[in-house]
């Protein structure tokens, strides 16, 4: 087979006209930051997730960390998976006297492992992390079974996974440029407690009462709705709510999330029942975030190596957090062992697989790595 002139990319956003049409319609329209684009956003996401209520922030990591101020997380540990991005350990950082408790993972999910969470819990453990790796949903069930503190619901590969974002407290979810829904960034907090709900929205905007709105609140001048510099502050707040701009992608590129995800996992299944028996197959996952396929160890780096010379971009997700010397210094068991993560990075690689993706561009990733095999067995 040739070699392909361009660099087929791992992961790339995928869109048209219609996101050209929508930021079109909003630039057009005047009202660029935080407006009716948003609200229509929170209200058809929160819908299609099964959630009562949804806040549109600027990223997953905004979100979590919101989440996390929100409650009052300080003072102990946060656990969370080690096979993860960087994110997922340095959030807990930006809280108060917080260190991240990482843990070790499920060897064919690679989720976090409810047994080893059993057993690195401690007195003073504030919350839990739970990322859906890949797309395939954490067993929060099970950990539900001896914890009973708070779960932040990590979406971001999951958007959208049946049932994802239903068992912990809060779901947070991406819209970053290259995950299922891209729309350059963004994020989302869906829940069902109004109480944090109203104090998610308030901190989204300074601390600004969620009692004062923009486009439905009367003026006290001309009483007719509108805008009014009349409203009341009494908590510490941020900025890092979602604008129209950004919400109108995401409206689009909701619309072709099943398209997109039918193709995904058309790649997926042609991976599966293609690729040549070296390669150890995922666990199953409906959104297919990545293409996470595992190979001997000694062959790993040179597949990567091999394939980027036929021009096919890959990736390994993810190198386990307990590996960088920030995160040793700020964890809650520093120098501890984690032999599943230890052993079954070694053998990650992640495939392309997104939705620019052609039958002849699978067909070409499915023959240089076969062919990869055949040359080094």
């Amino acid at each position: 087979m040739d070699i392909r002139e361009k660099m087929l990319p791992v992961l790339r956003p995928y869109g048209g006209k219609e996101e050209v049409e929508a930021l079109r319609e909003v630039i057009e329209s005047g009202w660029w930051g935080k407006g009716p684009k948003v609200t229509q956003f929170e209200e058809e996401f929160a819908k299609l997730v099964g959630a009562k209520y949804a806040v549109a922030v600027t990223s997953n990591s905004h979100g979590q960390d919101l989440v996390m101020k929100a409650m009052g997380i300080k003072n102990g540990d946060v656990i969370n998976p080690t096979i993860s991005f960087m994110a997922t350990a340095m959030i807990p950082l930006w809280q108060e006297n917080i260190t991240t408790n990482v843990v070790d993972v499920d060897p064919y999910t690679m989720n976090i492992d409810p047994d080893d969470v059993r057993k690195h819990l401690t007195p003073n453990t504030k919350m839990l992390i739970a990322v859906n790796e890949a797309g395939v949903p954490a067993d929060i069930d099970r950990i539900r079974e001896f914890y009973d503190g708070p779960i932040i619901e990590d979406t971001a590969h999951s958007c959208w996974t049946p049932g994802a974002g239903t068992k912990g407290d809060v779901a947070v979810w991406s819209f970053q440029a290259v995950k299922t829904m891209p729309c350059g960034d963004g994020g989302m907090i869906t829940l069902n407690d109004e109480n944090l709900y109203n104090k998610l929205k308030e901190m989204t905007w300074f601390g600004v009462s969620s009692t004062f709105s923009r486009v439905n609140k009367n003026d006290k001048v001309t009483g007719k709705p509108g805008y009014t510099w009349d409203y009341e502050v009494d908590k510490i707040g941020y900025k890092c709510y979602m604008i129209d701009l950004t919400a109108a992608l995401c409206l689009e590129q909701l619309k072709k999330l099943p398209k997109h995800l039918e193709w995904r996992r058309h790649i997926q299944t042609r991976y599966n029942d293609e690729l040549c028996e070296q390669i150890t197959r995922p666990a199953w996952s409906e959104t297919v975030q990545y293409y996470c396929a595992k190979v001997p160890h000694q062959h790993r780096d040179s597949l990567i190596d091999y394939l980027a010379s036929k021009n096919v971009h890959t990736s390994v997700h993810f190198k386990p957090l307990h590996k960088y010397e920030i995160i040793q210094k700020h964890m809650t068991h520093p120098g501890r062992k984690f032999p599943i993560a230890d052993h079954e990075w070694l053998g990650l690689v992640s495939l392309p697989c997104h939705p620019a993706m052609t039958e002849e561009d699978i067909e070409y990733v499915i023959y240089w790595v076969n062919k990869y095999f055949e040359e080094n067995n």
